[in-house]
């Protein structure tokens, strides 16, 4: 496995997934997203595997701007501008992504 967990120090949800790939001993990269953001082809590769809409955090409040944005290149555009607007944790092991905190799909990982 070859595990990335995309989140922010403050994220509580970003906490719990660290912690339970840490007490399975599953080894996993940190990914700041609000000091080193994420690639474009990461971004797609996630998109690719949840699709566009799970990935924006309803509760910030820009969402509802990035919503109204008519193509997904352009939401794409944003999301990559402002990493904030995404939901944490974001979870890659090669193609599969989850986002949210997904212990059930995880499982199925090992």
């Amino acid at each position: 496995m070859n595990i990335q967990i995309f989140g922010t120090s403050k994220c509580f949800d970003t906490k719990k997934a660290q912690r339970y790939f840490k007490e399975r001993r599953v080894k996993f990269q940190m990914v700041d997203l609000q000091k080193y953001g994420i690639s474009r082809g990461e971004l797609t590769s996630v998109k690719n595997a949840v699709g566009l809409k799970n990935l924006l955090n309803e509760k910030h409040p820009d969402a509802a701007l990035v919503s109204y944005l008519a193509y997904d290149e352009d939401k794409l555009e944003k999301l990559l501008e402002e990493p904030r607007l995404l939901r944490t944790p974001i979870v890659r092991n090669g193609k599969q992504a989850t986002v949210g905190y997904c212990p059930e799909v995880w499982k199925t990982w090992e």
